[in-house]
């Protein structure tokens, strides 16, 4: 698409540019979009460049081979490869390399000798890079900042999702439909499913449950009742390995449609006025994921969750009839309130404390936007600049705080409670000697 604005007003070294919101709003199966869609896209790439071979040796490295059993990163890769060749995983968890957290190794063996190999990590959001990738590809985005972005609002007279449909064209609609509707979906199939998810935690799925108990409150805590209930409908599909959004990851699905489903149930917001939402919420997630990350194994859950949160403020802000400032307020606060969030599931699930932060998030996504909604807009520190924190703190953190299952929640002792030790052998985890 020809780009309708002018680039003068950006340094010209600046390398920023940022794809469509196709690359954000991915529609696949769970739970992890970085362990397990991007490892299957991985595969698929890789079965495609290398076929005739007689066996697929597959190094995974840093956060994902922690994790990734938990993630199922080996049934994703397995699922494309097992039908060509022989498959041959190997798992370096203590191994970082230097790109990102979430590295792998392709070879392709003929005869005993490596006739091809790729080295690709799993950014975030299913997404897949390396050193040799160029960020010019799709960039469809001339300003990439939310102050760059509103100084054209406020040029222009126009809002946020105008401006996603003068970069990525009118056809831009068609595929958030696609994607609303996948979200819509999900969210019943989620109400409707119970039981206990898989994995071996024993976790019994809530959506159902908390959805029944809405109707038995007043009108304030049953609205936020179901709100809760939307978000964990999402989740506990995504941790089951059923088809969900990546908004802006499998791992923080939940609290987007919720949000906006509970608007359009709740607050008869129409499916376009939905769609325009979606589209600013979607324009706020870019931001995060060009400037900084939303990698759990690179900025921790505040990558996830704290962009995710982000995004649900911007779209309910917008619904509400907020102007630009109180929008970006909004999504302002998302973030900056779980800056510093870890990555540390439970056993490497997406379970705990995942499913549950997707609720508490949609609900903390609705307390910005009415925060927002009260004040004029007006605050000392902008999205822009906490994207920036973001990245800081996320980078500081440890690497146990960064999916690699080695500290904070992840290291506390299930083994002792009731019914664990046959979990944990199934997980194939053993206690370490003290």
């Amino acid at each position: 698409m020809k780009m309708l604005f002018s680039h003068n007003n950006r340094q010209e070294n600046n390398i920023y540019n940022m794809k469509s919101l196709r690359s954000l709003f991915r529609i696949g199966l769970g739970p992890s979009s970085s362990h397990t869609m991007g490892p299957n896209r991985a595969a698929k790439i890789f079965a495609e460049r290398c076929p005739n071979v007689d066996t697929y040796r597959v190094t995974l490295y840093g956060s994902l081979a922690a994790t990734g059993e938990g993630h199922m990163t080996d049934k994703a890769i397995i699922t494309v490869l097992e039908p060509l060749a022989k498959v041959e995983l190997i798992w370096k968890p203590e191994t970082f390399l230097p790109f990102h957290p979430n590295g792998m190794l392709f070879e392709g063996i003929k005869d005993g000798k490596v006739i091809d190999k790729w080295t690709i990590y799993s950014i975030g959001g299913g997404e897949l890079a390396n050193e040799e990738t160029t960020k010019n590809e799709e960039d469809i985005y001339p300003l990439t900042t939310i102050h760059e972005i509103m100084d054209w609002c406020d040029e222009t007279g126009c809002t946020f999702w105008e401006y996603v449909e003068k970069c990525e064209g009118p056809e831009i609609w068609d595929y958030l439909s696609e994607a609303w509707e996948t979200m819509k979906s999900t969210i019943k199939r989620g109400l409707e499913n119970e039981g206990v998810l898989p994995g071996g935690l024993g976790l019994q799925r809530k959506a159902n449950v908390y959805l029944n108990k809405s109707q038995s409150y007043n009108a304030a805590v049953s609205s936020k009742a179901r709100v809760y209930a939307y978000a964990l409908a999402t989740s506990e599909e995504n941790a089951s390995g059923s088809t969900i959004v990546t908004t802006p990851t499998c791992g923080s699905s939940g609290v987007l449609p919720a949000v906006l489903y509970h608007l359009h149930t709740s607050h008869d917001c129409s499916d376009m006025r939905i769609l325009r939402a979606l589209a600013t919420a979607g324009l706020f997630g870019n931001v995060a994921k060009e400037h900084a990350s939303i990698s759990g194994a690179d900025v921790g859950c505040q990558g996830e969750i704290g962009v995710a949160c982000a995004m649900a403020a911007a779209a309910a802000c917008q619904l509400f009839g907020g102007t630009i400032n109180q929008i970006e307020y909004a999504a302002e606060m998302g973030l900056e309130h779980h800056l510093g969030l870890t990555c540390d599931p439970l056993c490497g699930l997406v379970q705990v404390p995942c499913i549950e932060r997707n609720a508490i998030a949609a609900s903390r996504a609705l307390d910005a936007c009415t925060y927002s909604a009260l004040s004029d807009g007006k605050h000392k520190i902008d999205y822009d600049r906490i994207v920036e924190v973001m990245k800081e703190t996320g980078h500081d953190l440890p690497s146990l705080y960064k999916e690699t299952s080695t500290g904070g929640i992840a290291k506390i002792d299930i083994s002792k409670r009731r019914g664990f030790r046959k979990i944990l052998d199934t997980l194939h985890i053993t206690k370490k000697e003290e």
